[in-house]
């Protein structure tokens, strides 16, 4: 098991701004921060790439700091459709510490970032130590299971509209600006419907003002329309998340602009190479 050691203070001012990206790593206090950021990898992740198989076991965790991630529910006859979303507010990986084993979903980026990878032993040796650490992995697993149980009503008993208004809005609650990069073609493998019913929602969001769409992005016009036209599923949700993850203002006010890119720290960050990306896949959702 690896030994948990302060990272040197270079580093953890390079990786402080990233680290108050993250919903979980920024409400951790600064000790436990300093033990973990030398186990810290931080990893590109490009839309489309799969980052978590169905049934396989977890070898690293990953906390997102900016992008969102997919958990989406495969059918033995093809079929799919999104039961969860993971953003900047949680984690892929909940079998390292719940002792599953593996996920039975299969994690897919969505819109494209970058995060911190985490191995397996490192997790688990922290996790153990009981704590605020612990504390908040399992407030987040609260918040995810809501967020199953949720969605599974919504894809459901709500229109194609309706869903489509409650993923751009839990997106847009994971990203920077009112834009979520998304084709028509990713949003309804993630619904389990067909293109037209999302060509035709998007169409009635648009002429109404609400969105605009062109190739692969929805422009957010009116958050407060969207929210009006989506179902309650997305209050309840984030109520939820709100209510057990709330935001840390002192780590907000303190910690400078977003930073976008990986590049901003590339010296210290250890990135992975493309065959690193692929180990990824490892990972459990």
């Amino acid at each position: 098991m690896h030994s948990l050691v302060a990272p040197p203070p270079l580093r953890y001012r390079a990786f402080a701004p990233l680290l108050a990206q993250s919903r979980l790593l920024a409400g951790l206090p600064e000790d436990v921060q300093q033990r973990l950021l030398p186990h810290l990898i931080l990893v590109q992740l490009p839309a489309g790439q799969t980052l978590a198989e169905p049934h396989r076991g977890s070898a690293r965790a990953l906390f997102p700091v900016a992008g969102v991630v997919s958990l989406v529910q495969e059918m033995p006859d093809g079929a799919s459709g999104q039961v969860a979303i993971v953003g900047n507010e949680g984690l892929l990986g909940l079998p390292l510490f719940m002792g599953g084993g593996a996920m039975p979903t299969r994690g897919v980026v969505q819109c494209a970032g970058h995060g911190f990878a985490m191995e397996r032993d490192c997790l688990l040796e922290e996790f153990e130590r009981g704590g605020v650490f612990m504390r908040q992995l399992l407030r987040y697993t609260q918040a995810l299971i809501t967020q199953i149980s949720q969605l599974v009503i919504c894809n459901r008993h709500h229109s194609i509209e309706q869903q489509l208004c409650r993923v751009l809005l839990m997106s847009l609650d994971r990203l920077s600006g009112q834009e979520v990069p998304l084709t028509q073609e990713f949003a309804a493998r993630l619904l389990g419907v067909r293109r037209e019913g999302v060509t035709e929602a998007a169409g009635r969001l648009r002429e109404a003002g609400i969105v605009a769409c062109r190739r692969g992005v929805f422009a957010v016009r009116s958050r407060a329309a969207l929210e009006a036209r989506s179902c309650g599923c997305y209050r309840v949700v984030k109520d939820e998340y709100d209510r057990l993850l709330p935001a840390h203002a002192a780590h907000a006010q303190e910690s400078p602009a977003p930073v976008r890119t990986i590049a901003a720290v590339p010296p210290l960050a250890r990135p992975l190479g493309s065959a690193g990306l692929c180990q990824l896949a490892d990972m459990g959702g």
